[in-house]
């Protein structure tokens, strides 16, 4: 994701365009009033999301919400130079990590007082406060668990493990006893170099990502983490480097477990809708392994995505109305589910929870399950909308040989720690 100030460029040329180009000022040409509202997704998610903005526009006829879509790698780009250029959408979707960036610059507005919270999980709500304001109202919750395809797994004789005990080295041993007991096109695992799959294996080791104003995880720590890929390839539990960057590339319908050719992976809870489908496989969720010792598996509630209000709208009312409506009216979780995380919102749920899929229902039993062992997700510093980019390259280039660890180590730390520093 660009900063702000990476588009100065774009944003100058885009306020001329804006200027010169005169026309809209918020409203349609049958009077209504209308509303930009940006978010990212899939085309599934697009249906959904158009569905929901029909039922808030039959509920409102005097507003017209008009869906800015676009695919997960542009859409930051796309966003930061609207934002930069003062064309920003009216509201706008966030992930947890750019929050600090884009309420430090005061491109959001301050939602305190101004959209009805009073049912929703205030533990969750808190990550959408940034300098003691509430800039963002979260969509919806997951957890980051391991996924078993039971068909796979079952198929190599071994029994599913406890998962309130298993270690990293149970994890790697069992991968490769199921790659070794298949046919040979199926592997033990998948492997994904997540920021917060880093995060909570930091935890285990009683250590945090950000701790201060800085990386709060050791060079030991993060050496540890990449020794477990490295087994992961050598004992062949999963891919090797190659083959996994390209799996990785390809996207949650071409992942080993959603092509039946892999027994685990972890996922976000909210891929398992998708990966159940593509899959066609009964699938299930586990807790993640921990470290020799831990007190904790290092796992917590994370917002999905947030809500927000741009700063600069002339509709702040109406973009209030429609945020209200999406965290709050169950006509609106009936339509999006839990395609943005499982609602934080106990009465709306509590009226589609029956109406819920077999895959959301699995979620939600599982999240229920672990919820007493789940911490408070952390609201990441300035900087933060760079660290998966910043772990993905370093661990790309240590699991394939490009650099050794030590070396990784640090330059990882120097680079993530002035990414915070901006």
């Amino acid at each position: 994701m660009r900063s702000l100030k990476t588009v100065a460029l774009l944003a100058a040329a885009a306020l001329t365009l804006t200027a010169c180009g005169g026309g809209d000022e918020g409203g349609t040409a049958d009077g209504k009033v209308k509303l930009r509202f940006s978010y990212w997704g899939s085309d599934a998610r697009q249906k959904l999301t158009e569905q929901a903005i029909a039922a808030f526009e039959k509920k409102n006829p005097n507003i017209d919400v008009v869906g800015e879509f676009s695919d997960w790698p542009s859409y930051y780009e796309s966003l930061a130079t609207k934002v930069a250029a003062n064309d920003a959408p009216d509201v706008m979707t966030l992930e947890i990590r750019g929050l600090a960036e884009y309420a430090g610059r005061g491109a959001l507005a301050d939602l305190t007082g101004k959209v009805n919270v009073a049912d929703l999980d205030q533990q969750v709500l808190a990550t959408g406060s940034f300098d003691g304001k509430q800039y963002a109202i979260p969509t919806g919750v997951n957890v980051f668990a391991m996924f078993v395809n039971k068909p796979v797994f079952d198929k190599s004789g071994e029994k599913l493990p406890d998962d309130t005990s298993w270690t990293w080295d149970d994890y790697i041993k069992l991968s490769e006893k199921i790659t070794k007991a298949g046919d040979g096109t199926t592997f033990g695992t998948e492997y994904t170099f997540n920021q917060v799959y880093l995060s909570m294996f930091a935890a285990q080791r009683g250590e945090k990502f950000y701790d201060n104003g800085k990386i709060g995880v050791t060079p030991e720590t993060i050496k540890a983490w990449w020794a477990n890929f490295d087994q992961l390839i050598k004992t062949k539990g999963s891919p090797d480097a190659a083959k996994m960057a390209e799996i990785a590339a390809a996207g949650v319908e071409q992942s080993l477990i959603g092509t039946n050719k892999g027994a685990m992976g972890m996922w976000w809870s909210n891929q398992l809708g998708t990966l159940a489908k593509v899959s066609g496989s009964e699938l299930q969720m586990l807790r993640l392994p921990k470290a020799e010792g831990a007190s904790t598996h290092g796992m917590f509630l994370q917002p999905a995505m947030h809500w927000t209000i741009s700063s600069k709208t002339e509709r702040s009312a109406e973009a209030q109305k429609f945020v209200d409506f999406l965290v709050n009216d169950p006509e609106a979780t009936g339509i999006l589910l839990s395609d943005r995380g499982l609602p934080i919102n106990s009465k709306v749920l509590a009226s589609v929870k029956d109406k819920l899929p077999p895959a959301d229902q699995q979620i939600l039993t599982f999240v229920e399950s672990v919820k007493s062992e789940l911490a408070q997700a952390e609201v990441p510093p300035k900087g933060g909308s760079k660290m998966e980019d910043i772990v993905r390259r370093y661990s790309e280039a240590v699991t394939s040989g490009q650099q050794s660890p030590d070396e990784a180590a640090t330059k990882f730390l120097e680079e993530a720690n002035a990414a915070i520093a901006g």
